[in-house]
């Protein structure tokens, strides 16, 4: 049973730097933490849970909560997940506030929910992994769109299943396929086996509850990956405006290519060195891109030689040729 319980305040989250998987600056959460059954996906603090009881709270006004709260900073995550949304709405409210001020702005839908009539990124989450309604959301998303797979073993860990998706995916024009890392509760495992109806005697059950789940879940965010680029697709979440050679821009390769590097275990030290460099670029008050117009990238003070490289390549080509080496590191078919 799920309960709507109105009067909640609106959740908003700032970050200083961007940070994988959605790269935003400001995450909006209209709705309450659980709000799905019998597993319930937290987009918001990347977790999963259960409950037999779902009280799901709703803001009242997000346009009034928004203008209350300080600058909002682009660009913008709306979780706008599951059924709630296609009650009430809330995260669309949300999506004309922001296309009322041009801050460019990500739309997260899940299988169960609502797609937005606003322009945005759309962000389709995969959970449930229910194909045949996937396909209904995909056949009516509009550019840019792509699928973000939360990572809940065996579910969406199942390489036949994500085969068929990454085909749906690239056959109704989806310009990214990618991953979502959860930290998975007990209570959502128990689910999950219920769900399945997994006996102890299972041996999906006992790793379930008794292996460690994530060498598995890497090694299908790898997979995931690899199915994305053999069919053209990006293997990450695209963020709205790619293309200008922004700071915060800069910084997603950056993190991108470091946090890549720190899960393959791929000379550490220098992963460090690219986050911290991330972080520094992020911050900076001045554009790089008039930075690299009258000098070079190195004056800007903490930046590593490898850093520096790339932003350079990346600013003249749109491309950098380590994030691409490490990139192909890691996409890797899981056997």
């Amino acid at each position: 049973m799920i309960l709507y319980r109105k009067g909640a305040p609106l959740r908003i989250r700032r970050a200083s730097a961007p940070e994988p998987p959605f790269w935003c600056a400001t995450t909006l959460a209209p709705y309450g933490l659980r709000r799905a059954s019998p597993v319930a996906v937290d987009y918001f603090a990347l977790r999963a849970s259960a409950a037999a009881r779902l009280d799901v709270a709703v803001c009242d006004n997000v346009r009034d909560e928004l203008e209350r709260a300080r600058a909002v900073s682009a660009p913008v995550l709306i979780d706008a997940t599951e059924s709630a949304e296609v009650v009430f709405r809330r995260g669309e409210d949300a999506l004309a506030y922001c296309e009322a001020r041009a801050l460019a702005a990500m739309h997260l839908v899940s299988t169960r929910g609502a797609l937005p009539s606003h322009d945005a990124v759309l962000v389709i989450a995969a959970w449930p992994l229910d194909l045949a309604r996937l396909t209904s959301l995909f056949a009516e998303a509009r550019a840019p769109w792509g699928v973000a797979v939360p990572m809940l073993y065996p579910v969406t860990t199942d390489l036949g299943a994500l085969e068929s998706l990454a085909d749906l995916a690239h056959a109704h024009g989806a310009g990214f396929l990618a991953p979502i890392p959860l930290d998975v509760e007990p209570t959502a495992k128990q689910a999950i086996a219920q769900s399945l109806q997994l006996g102890d005697d299972d041996d999906r059950y006992a790793m379930l509850f008794h292996g460690d789940l994530a060498p598995i879940h890497l090694a299908t965010e790898r997979h995931l990956a690899a199915l994305a680029h053999e069919r053209g697709l990006a293997d990450f979440i695209v963020p709205p405006r790619w293309d200008e050679r922004s700071n915060w821009n800069a910084a997603i390769l950056l993190t991108l290519t470091a946090s890549r590097m720190i899960s393959l275990d791929l000379d550490l030290d220098l992963a460090g060195l690219i986050a911290r460099s991330a972080r520094i670029v992020a911050e900076l008050d001045k554009p790089l891109a008039r930075i690299a117009e009258s000098a070079s990238l190195s004056i800007v003070g903490g930046l590593d030689e490898t850093s520096v490289e790339m932003l350079s390549e990346w600013m003249a080509a749109g491309s950098a040729a380590f994030g691409e080496f490490v990139d192909e590191q890691w996409r890797l078919r899981r056997a």
